[in-house]
């Protein structure tokens, strides 16, 4: 058994993590003013479940890189599955901006839908590197497949 390498393992969950930390910026102000105003589901969670639900699935989402970096930089699949996995990230981020800052449910929804792709390509792109990666991604797709469900009624309702 390998020894974890914890300078890359907390790399990987910073990058992850920055991710949420730059869409907060956009999250953050819109809240209490545009997003309260909103029409919401009526299955759609109370606020403060947004914060660590999404803390979790970036920490899952830093240990699969972790996963997938570890199996060697100079390997060309783990390259090209690494590069996936930042397009989904910056899509995560760019939901925000798009959602939030721009006030836009109908362009975030597109957005998302691109996300999820995103984000299915890298699992499967994982997966064929390490399948314990690859399952770590399961709740972040269940998730945003959840957040699209609740993107696509605030778009109807308002």
């Amino acid at each position: 058994m390998k020894s974890i390498n914890f300078p890359k393992l907390i790399i990987a969950i910073v990058v992850s993590e920055l991710a949420g930390i730059i869409g907060s910026f956009f999250t953050v102000s819109a809240i209490p003013s545009w997003y309260t105003e909103l029409i919401k589901p009526v299955i759609n969670p109370p606020g403060w479940i947004f914060g660590p639900v999404w803390t979790a699935l970036y920490l899952l989402m830093g240990v699969a890189a972790y996963l997938i970096w570890m199996k060697g930089w100079e390997n060309k699949e783990v390259r090209a599955a690494l590069g996936v996995f930042g397009i989904q990230l910056m899509l995560n981020a760019a939901w925000s901006v798009v959602f939030f800052g721009l006030q836009s449910p109908g362009s975030a929804l597109i957005e998302l839908i691109s996300l999820w792709f995103a984000i299915l390509a890298t699992i499967i792109a994982f997966s064929k590197i390490s399948r314990q990666a690859a399952w770590l991604l399961v709740p972040y797709i269940v998730w945003v497949t959840f957040a699209a469900y609740l993107n696509w009624s605030i778009w109807l309702l308002n």
